[in-house]
């Protein structure tokens, strides 16, 4: 099952750079690799990620997610620490929310191109 994750960061600060966002990318992929999840598409506008992701039935969603979401920010704040607490002086990243979309509707090569021109 294929899915479009939309992450924002807490109080939808601009905070998601460059550097960070490699950073991002490197610890996604790690831990789509561990749950046995496909990233088929990253992409990052300053303050929100978009995720193209593959699922096998067994995997949870919303376990993967919350994974996704603590594992990442402990990650981006060892390396960002001093960045980040120019946003956020409590151990926060992601909002409490976030948005995913089943892909059944439209093709995988029209959201491949929608999330590509993400930050344009």
């Amino acid at each position: 099952m294929n899915y479009h994750l939309v992450l924002v960061t807490k109080y939808r600060h601009k905070c998601i750079n460059n550097n960070l966002s490699s950073s991002l990318y490197q610890i996604i992929l790690n831990i789509c690799s561990l749950w046995k999840v496909t990233l088929n598409q990253f992409n990052h506008d300053k303050d929100h990620i978009h995720l193209l992701l593959e699922f096998t039935p067994n995997i949870g969603p919303d376990k993967f997610i919350n994974n996704l979401k603590t594992v990442s920010f402990r990650l981006l704040r060892k390396k960002y620490s001093t960045y980040l607490y120019k946003y956020y002086w409590k151990p926060y990243f992601w909002s409490r929310s976030y948005c995913l979309i089943s892909t059944g509707g439209a093709s995988i090569d029209i959201i491949k191109k929608y999330i590509q021109n993400q930050n344009k």
